[in-house]
């Protein structure tokens, strides 16, 4: 089920939404990558990490900015298009 539970600017939205290419791009350089390229593979970890606490960080702000309604086990997912936040519940 997926029901709206609030709305970002459109700069917040550009803000996550980089996060979010960002972070897909590192999980398709890790695909290829080996760990036998050491310098590399350790810039692509430490990389990995600092992006994906960044995108964490950014959804903690932004629920406690606008008092988004949340369930156990739901996760929120944005549309780019329209800066609608979605609660999904599995």
């Amino acid at each position: 089920m997926n029901k709206i539970v609030g709305k970002v600017t459109e700069g917040e939205r550009d803000e996550i939404q980089s996060l979010f290419e960002r972070r897909n791009g590192l999980n398709e350089l890790a695909k290829i990558l080996t760990a036998e390229n050491a310098e590399l593979y350790e810039k692509l970890v430490i990389d990995m990490g600092e992006t994906s606490s960044k995108f964490q960080q950014w959804w903690d702000r932004m629920a406690k900015k606008y008092q988004w309604e949340s369930t156990p086990g739901g996760q929120w997912s944005i549309d780019f298009t329209s800066c609608n936040i979605y609660l999904v519940e599995e």
